[in-house]
């Protein structure tokens, strides 16, 4: 699989998040897109990340800065858990254990193939900050080691205005469970 868009898919990704950027304000209402675009095209393979969570309908955003870094965090920002990123297990270890009806993949080989990382508890708590999101789906988040030693794997969801983190066997999949992603950039 090709990891690098043309200049034209370049192009065509950076006036949809310029748009997105420009029409988001409360999700980075300090940033500046010239700056972000710039380090957008010195990092070509992170364009590439970008649109294949573009692709999954992820539409994600800029909604943070790291100073100590110098990193911009994109994520996620669809209302609902990205629809191409559904149905998965948590892990590749709860994918092999599955003895019918797998799941196409799982959402850390996914995330790992996007070149993203899966959102943490916390991230997904300040994303939730800046919006309502999965008010009607459910996404996996990272899940601490000794949890998942156990069989275990978490997911998130918002409802009732509270934001829920809730534990599910790791091979489980659901139609309206996915995973958000974080890319530094």
């Amino acid at each position: 699989m090709k990891k690098q868009l043309t200049i034209n898919e370049q192009e065509e990704l950076l006036s949809i998040l310029e748009k997105r950027f420009e029409k988001n304000k409360t999700r980075h209402e300090k940033l500046d897109w010239a700056k972000i675009e710039a380090k957008l095209k010195a990092n070509p393979s992170k364009l590439w990340s970008l649109d294949e969570m573009e692709r999954t309908e992820g539409e994600p955003d800029v909604i943070g800065y790291d100073s100590k870094t110098d990193e911009y965090l994109f994520v996620d920002c669809s209302a609902e858990s990205p629809k191409g990123r559904r149905s998965v297990c948590y892990d590749h270890e709860a994918l092999e254990k599955r003895k019918e009806h797998k799941p196409a993949d799982s959402a850390i080989n996914m995330a790992e193939e996007m070149g993203i990382e899966i959102l943490n508890e916390a991230q997904y708590k300040e994303l939730q900050k800046l919006g309502k999101f999965d008010a009607k789906t459910s996404s996996w988040i990272l899940t601490p080691p000794e949890i998942r030693k156990l069989g275990g794997a978490i997911f998130s969801d918002f409802r009732y205005n509270t934001v829920f983190v809730y534990h599910n066997g790791a091979e489980s999949y659901y139609a309206a469970r996915g995973f958000r992603g974080l890319l530094r950039v």
